[in-house]
């Protein structure tokens, strides 16, 4: 049997906003209301489901495996927008890209401080 994320939900001060730029940044396909959510979809089955809440919105860090010319294409729009970007999970070595395992990453921070993260090989994939 296989297991296979499906989607998660993502608490956001602006459900709509919030999924908008992650779908404008990734160059995903637009958001989608779905009952209390706004829904992106990523490639094949999973979705980030957006869902706004009153409060603080605790960071949580999404991650997403991308090629080359993807990775090309969000970090033009990372740059493009001004988005601060850098190249550790601590968000200490600004303006700068990693190279782990022979590829690519770069962290950024969505508008409710959630750290998105794009790279080119999985982590620990050697190279």
């Amino acid at each position: 049997m296989a297991v296979r994320l499906n989607h998660t939900i993502v608490a956001a001060s602006d459900a709509k906003g919030s999924a908008r730029f992650l779908a404008e940044v990734m160059g995903l396909p637009a958001p989608v209301p779905f009952g209390p959510f706004v829904t992106v979809q990523t490639d094949g089955d999973t979705t980030l489901d957006f869902m706004t809440r009153p409060g603080e919105i605790t960071s949580q860090h999404y991650a997403f495996l991308v090629d080359e010319d993807d990775f090309d294409a969000i970090f033009g729009r990372i740059k493009e927008r001004g988005l601060t970007y850098w190249s550790d999970p601590h968000h200490q070595d600004e303006g700068r890209i990693n190279t782990h395992d022979g590829g690519r990453g770069v962290y950024f921070d969505d508008p409710d401080g959630h750290a998105l993260e794009i790279i080119t090989r999985p982590y620990g994939s050697g190279a």
